[in-house]
């Protein structure tokens, strides 16, 4: 599965696989994909070093990528207690009385509650860079729009190629004039962040948008059909992030969220602002539930809804308070019904993807090379 951009950056698939665990991505790129690591949840930077010197001692030289979540435009002098201010008392009372309802403990006394969502801060991602920028990455893929020209300019002056993720052509074109060097069209089903447009519509009219950059094909992706219908659409890779929170080298924390995502169809999803503000696809459940019932008092923008909740959800997670346990996870949860490593995902989606392109040349009424 080869095209201009996998040879460009010397991988053997162009499969390019986002994930948080460090092992995984690392994993994936030993397979012959393009392995990128989320680095959202790294606010100290020593923590995302020690992850970087991991994979750079487990990658067998291969290459891999960073993705951030970066503001283009700053917003000076905020801190994460002034955001913290904003926060309705009314909102923090809800969310003490839903736990309370589901009977969530409290962390241990001296536990630290985990990920605060506080990445989308600037200089929260500027000190993820001033790290990742002394290692050999050759990716950095922003979530939240085309990252600022100087951090553009920078990562072109390391011969870093730079992507940003669209969910519609009109933000494809402002990437492009923006000089990032990949699109990552990511359609409606796809997990996390995602816009209202259906992969099968999004992926053909970014190609045309952005031409001749290169394209990714994200959301609902996780076969080898799927990959190749992506190419035939125009991609030149596919951006794969729910198949991976599965394999056996996902750190996942939680057996029983695991087994909720091995046991969740395609429809078991929703498109919520519970976790972060803005609309996410995630697992349903009853913590999502009680964010989008009318009686409730609503959710907040973005980035105070995820401030608020921040706690609650590690102890949510801590506790495997199994009503309210999820995660984001693409429609493509329907087809994670088994634990894999890594490899074997790679090995499976290549196969396939090779029976696909058989398939269309018979249909074309070619012979397989």
């Amino acid at each position: 599965m080869q095209t201009e951009l996998s040879k460009k950056l010397g991988v053997e698939h162009a499969l390019f696989g986002f994930t948080p665990f460090p092992a995984v991505a690392a994993a994936i790129s030993r397979a012959g994909g393009f392995g990128v690591l989320g680095a959202v949840r790294y606010t100290a930077p020593d923590d995302l070093k020690r992850d970087l010197d991991w994979i750079e001692a487990h990658v067998d030289g291969m290459p891999y990528g960073l993705d951030v979540v970066m503001p283009a435009k700053k917003v000076e002098g905020v801190t994460e207690a002034d955001v913290e201010a904003m926060i309705p008392e009314g909102h923090r009372q809800y969310v003490k009385d839903t736990l309370a309802k589901y009977g969530v403990p409290e962390l241990a006394e001296g536990e630290a509650s985990g990920w605060r969502i506080t990445g989308w801060m600037e200089q929260v991602a500027r000190n993820q860079l001033d790290v990742a920028f002394d290692y050999p990455i050759k990716l950095l893929a922003n979530a939240l729009g085309s990252p600022p020209a100087d951090v553009i300019q920078r990562a072109h002056d390391q011969n870093v190629l730079v992507a940003a993720l669209a969910g519609s052509a009109r933000h494809a074109r402002k990437h492009a004039e923006a000089g990032i060097d990949i699109v990552v069209a990511q359609g409606y089903e796809a997990g996390g962040h995602t816009g209202d447009i259906a992969s099968m519509v999004l992926t053909p009219e970014v190609v045309e948008a952005v031409d001749p950059l290169p394209v990714l094909a994200a959301g609902g992706v996780g076969s080898g059909q799927q990959m190749a219908a992506a190419l035939t659409l125009g991609a030149q890779g596919v951006w794969l992030g729910s198949i991976w929170l599965t394999v056996t080298e996902a750190d996942m924390h939680s057996r029983a969220l695991t087994r909720k995502l091995l046991a969740a169809g395609s429809g078991d999803t929703v498109r919520s602002r519970a976790l972060t503000g803005k609309p996410a696809r995630q697992l349903r459940t009853e913590w999502t539930d009680a964010w989008d019932d009318p009686n409730g008092p609503g959710t907040l923008p973005m980035p105070l809804q995820g401030l608020l909740v921040a706690d609650a959800v590690s102890r949510i997670q801590r506790h495997e308070v199994e009503p309210l346990l999820g995660t984001p996870v693409g429609q493509i949860v329907g087809r994670m019904n088994s634990e894999r490593s890594v490899q074997e995902v790679v090995d499976d989606l290549t196969r396939d993807f090779e029976k696909a392109v058989d398939r269309l040349n018979r249909i074309a009424g070619r012979s397989p090379e």
